[in-house]
């Protein structure tokens, strides 16, 4: 499935909801469906930094496609953990580097995040990111020799 096939399920998923409560529940829901972390994996240097709750997020490279693991201590920045992982997770780095995440604005997201859950889901996304960067030049790196 692509990017924007899960991106566009998800769309889906929230607009079956008309009350912010509702959605709120149904992050937690994905917060609680999402694997636990393993311990040797929340560690500092997995630690996303300008999150307010702590937030681990853990990425290795297997077979050409980027597979993330995460975990929160806090239960609705788990479920947001859970969406950016569903969407992003098992896809090569340059299709996340090319991927619009435009799921976050159209589920409202954003807007009913506090200041300090929205700026760690901006933190999360950076770091997922920047992975991305970093295996796509290893990528390259490993094509030249």
């Amino acid at each position: 499935m692509t990017i924007n096939e899960i991106q566009d399920n998800i769309i889906e998923e929230f607009s079956a909801f008309d009350d912010w409560m509702d959605k709120y529940a149904l992050l937690i829901d994905l917060g609680n469906a999402l694997p636990p972390l393993d311990e040797k994996y929340k560690t500092n240097q997995n630690l996303i930094e300008g999150c307010q709750s702590r937030v681990w997020l853990q990425a290795d490279y297997v077979d050409g496609k980027i597979i993330f693991q995460g975990e929160s201590d806090a239960i609705i920045v788990k479920g947001i953990v859970s969406l950016l992982i569903n969407v992003l997770s098992e896809h090569t780095p340059q299709e996340i580097l090319d991927a619009d995440l435009y799921f976050i604005e159209q589920i409202g997201l954003k807007e009913h995040l506090s200041p300090t859950r929205s700026n760690g889901l901006v933190a999360m996304l950076k770091q997922m990111h920047l992975y991305a960067v970093a295996f796509r030049a290893k990528e390259m790196e490993s094509k030249q020799s």
